[in-house]
């Protein structure tokens, strides 16, 4: 498999405090890349490491296969595009003169591309509105376009949609999956909203005081947070030939009780266990979410 990021047992120290601590992780090449943690994990910190703002104080990373301290990481970093706590905006400049900006700094000869990213990002109609004046969810999708300047093939976005409006959401989730999609560009995206995080990631990692506690593919995690049905019945006897019959994977829990993992219908189980005796006492349904994923993955970290 290839990958966009490969980052190797890195640690980050500020005097006495420190902030990674052995971090281990890999983004795949065209992953939307789901970096989960509670605020002070360590997911700010490793970003504008791998931004090149701030050095390790031990380990190494790689982005395309350049290490971080070879000359080939100036080249490599042209192939990101990235917005760290906030968008870098002028506010006293439009959107067009934002871009413009930007595309001078990269040295492009030209404006040409940017009424493409003006309509790719839906602020073609801004004109003389100045960035001061956006909302919340124009000014972060400015700031991706500014991040698209330079054609990156990897953008690293940090709590994008904090602070966000429902639609705002919508907005920036959509613009992604079409990023990923259409130009296959991969994403690092740190957010602590988790359920709107499921609706796009392709892979997680999970990082807790400074660690990754585990890194997830997002089919892998449907298959843990998969439904349940739990039931109890009034015998055990003939239980597991009767669990048999549905052809889904159990798990008996007591004499009486158990769970069933996967899809089927109440009245469906009901006839099966009627068929064999077993009469349905009590049944509930349980879909493990992935904030729960991560609650219960938090806890067991804690009690190590």
């Amino acid at each position: 498999m290839e990958y966009c990021l490969t980052v190797d047992n890195v640690s980050k120290r500020y005097r006495n405090y420190l902030a990674l601590n052995g971090v281990t992780m890999r983004v795949p090449k065209g992953a939307i890349y789901g970096f989960i943690g509670k605020n002070g994990a360590g997911k700010t910190t490793l970003i504008r490491v791998i931004c090149g703002l701030q050095s390790p104080t031990s380990g190494t990373y790689s982005i395309y296969g350049a290490t971080y301290s070879s000359k080939d990481i100036y080249g490599a970093r042209r192939r990101m595009g990235a917005i760290v706590e906030s968008p870098a905006l002028y506010g006293l400049m439009t959107a067009r003169d934002n871009l413009k900006h930007q595309f001078m700094l990269l040295g492009k000869p030209s404006f040409d591309g940017i009424d493409e990213l003006l309509e790719l990002v839906d602020l073609k109609d801004t004109g003389k509105k100045l960035a001061k004046n956006f909302s919340l969810g124009m000014r972060q999708r400015l700031g991706i376009a500014i991040a698209l300047a330079s054609d990156p093939d990897f953008i690293v976005l940090d709590e994008p949609i904090n602070g966000l409006d429902p639609q705002g959401i919508v907005e920036i989730r959509e613009l992604i999956l079409k990023l990923n999609k259409e130009r296959n560009i991969t994403f690092l995206i740190s957010s602590h909203i988790l359920d709107e995080l499921s609706k796009i990631a392709t892979h997680y990692g999970f990082i807790d005081n400074g660690k990754i506690l585990k890194e997830i593919t997002s089919a892998q995690l449907n298959a843990t947070c998969q439904k349940r049905v739990l039931f109890k019945v009034d015998t055990g006897d003939n239980l597991c030939s009767a669990l048999d019959e549905t052809g889904l994977e159990y798990k008996i829990t007591s004499p009486q009780e158990g769970e069933l993992y996967g899809e089927i219908s109440i009245s469906a189980l009901s006839d099966i266990l009627k068929s064999h005796g077993i009469t349905l006492l009590k049944v509930s349904e349980s879909d493990e979410t992935l904030e729960a994923y991560y609650i219960n993955l938090l806890g067991g970290s804690q009690n190590d």
